[in-house]
């Protein structure tokens, strides 16, 4: 399902040994990806089922393309036959998104707490060369998952922070910005805001010239990077 002018992007590498495009059939092996050319932005990050929610056994997979040019995308599983994907491949217009549907049709105990992976591969139009590819774990829970608690958080914290930042962490400490950083993080923060003000693109504005119009996407990036600038005051 297309959707209509807005941004986003793509990641890299070839489909691992066992992978098999969605649907069930074979993919044939593609020549070597360009490691780390091109992002791939896809959301949600993972795909979560659960047994006892039926509403929930249709997951909607969005890909984004931010670019001027049009992508080739193909999906692939590592169990393809528990699945079946809407629109397993396709292109996506430059500064458009596009939803795959994704549902689970082999709910069953025995898959109970599985990863599967979804590996999405996107190419440029016309050529075969992968830009990028990402990988959407997918698993099936019995029930909705609880929200861990903080000490299941902190046993779950990467292995490679650094520990004086754990420690800061778990004591309340944290330390200030520099004036330079801050001033940074200032104009930063106004820019996004500025950009949420800003009317969406097709919309009649008397104030606003056509050419300050910004997209959906944008929005939601300045959105995000407003909310991780949040974030860092609040720790601050």
């Amino acid at each position: 399902m297309r959707r209509g002018p807005s941004q986003a992007p793509a990641e890299d590498h070839r489909p691992a040994a066992g992978t098999v495009e969605a649907g069930g059939r074979k993919s044939r092996q593609e020549p070597a990806a360009c490691p780390g050319s091109v992002p791939v932005f896809a959301f949600p990050a993972e795909l979560v089922f659960c047994a006892d929610n039926r509403s929930s056994h249709k997951q909607v997979l969005t890909l984004y393309n931010p670019f001027g040019s049009v992508l080739r995308f193909r999906v692939l599983c590592t169990a393809p036959f528990r699945y079946s994907v809407v629109d397993a491949k396709g292109h996506i217009r430059p500064q458009s998104c596009i939803d795959i549907v994704v549902r689970h049709r082999d709910i069953s105990t025995r898959h109970y707490g599985i990863v599967d992976k979804f590996r999405i591969e996107v190419s440029e139009e016309g050529t075969r060369k992968i830009l990028g590819q990402k990988d959407i774990p997918s698993t099936l829970y019995p029930t909705k998952r609880l929200e861990p608690s903080p000490v299941e958080r902190r046993r779950e914290a990467p292995a490679n922070w650094y520990p004086s930042y754990i420690l800061s962490l778990q004591r309340g400490s944290s330390r200030p910005l520099s004036p330079g950083i801050l001033a940074l993080h200032i104009c930063v923060g106004a820019i996004c805001l500025c950009l949420l003000i800003l009317p969406l693109q097709g919309e009649p504005s008397l104030l606003v010239p056509e050419s300050l119009h910004v997209s959906v996407i944008q929005k939601l990036v300045a959105a995000y990077v407003l909310g991780l600038l949040t974030m860092v005051f609040l720790q601050g």
